[in-house]
């Protein structure tokens, strides 16, 4: 989850400090709140990849560092599975 982003952007200019050539960051949730969408926009991060369990605000969508990866089809499969009690947790293996 990023909320602030604080932590997100520390730790991506610590690696890249430390010789990363390159830092991309994955969430599931996108908060995205207080200064978090200026945090990454500013940051060293090239991309942030996150879900669609949170829609992005306008702010976010016009920001070039985000892709928006959708779990709806992952969702609708697993309520389907538990209506048919059929195994959740094959959709992970």
């Amino acid at each position: 989850m990023i909320d602030t982003a604080g932590t997100l952007t520390e730790a991506a200019s610590a690696v890249l400090d430390q010789g990363a050539k390159r830092v991309f960051a994955v969430a599931t949730h996108g908060v995205l709140s207080g200064p978090a969408i200026e945090r990454i926009a500013k940051s060293r991060i090239e991309q942030v990849i996150i879900t669609d369990t949170i829609p992005l605000s306008a702010e976010a969508k016009a920001c070039n560092k985000f892709v928006q990866l959708t779990v709806a089809g992952l969702l609708a499969e697993a309520i389907y599975r538990i209506h048919n009690y059929d195994s959740v947790s094959n959709l992970f293996i």
